[in-house]
């Protein structure tokens, strides 16, 4: 599976759950270089996820209020 189609797939709350697993286990410690490596590289990915996530959801959050206030404006105007 391709990055962008499995981080298309993971939903914010997958993503921030395995993200929770992965600093956990750097954490943790008593893992090879090469093991924290891959975990780190796989917990930057799932921040990536997250980000993406979070800015799409104040996007819309952003453009709900925008419209919102673009009614009260017509209706104070007519």
């Amino acid at each position: 599976m391709a990055a962008g189609t499995e981080e298309t797939a993971l939903g914010y709350e997958q993503a921030r759950d395995e993200l929770i697993e992965v600093v956990r286990r750097l954490e943790a410690g008593g893992t090879t270089l090469e093991e924290s490596l891959a975990l780190w590289e796989r917990g930057e990915e799932l921040a990536k996820v997250c980000r993406r996530w979070l800015e799409g959801a104040r996007a819309r959050l952003d453009a709900s209020l925008a419209a919102e206030r673009g009614t009260e404006d017509s209706e104070a105007a007519g």
